[in-house]
């Protein structure tokens, strides 16, 4: 049985490693998604300004980044079975705002808001999957993990 796991895991995983990648290759792109969809609140953007300065990339291409970088170390992470409860754990939270900000369909209307239902309800199977990543963790035994006291 834990062959089988350990396939789905990285089956799995390989959504958010080719899709976090497919952003880092696309950054202007995906940032002009971003954009669209994302404003910065005013309190936050003198110190989006700064870091937008120090970086010089737009705060749209350092999300794309951000999210790119998070979703291809998660997913590489998870794949490999280390730290499974906390890299989905970071899954859970990028994709819980990612639905919030890219898939607003309450927003919309049309076949635009019934993509972007799509869309949010795949999230929210990736949310339940994701939650049993959480739950199960490695799959390995207190008894069976390393370092471990008897």
């Amino acid at each position: 049985m834990s062959l089988f796991i350990a396939v789905g895991r990285i089956l799995f995983s390989l959504l958010f490693i080719v899709s976090g990648g497919f952003q880092l290759f696309a950054v202007p792109a995906t940032a002009h998604e971003v954009q669209a969809k994302i404003t910065i609140p005013g309190l936050l953007q003198p110190y989006a300004t700064q870091i937008e300065n120090m970086v010089a990339m737009s705060t749209p291409e350092l999300l794309v980044v951000a999210a790119g970088t998070l979703q291809v170390v998660c997913g590489l992470m998870i794949a490999f079975n280390l730290g499974v409860r906390f890299f989905s754990f970071l899954l859970i939270l990028f994709v819980i705002v990612a639905t919030f900000y890219m898939h607003d369909f309450w927003n919309q209307v049309g076949a635009e808001a019934r993509d972007s239902m799509v869309h949010a309800l795949k999230n929210l199977a990736l949310l339940g999957a994701l939650l049993m990543l959480f739950g199960y963790g490695s799959g390995r035994k207190v008894e069976d993990q390393p370092f471990h006291d008897h």
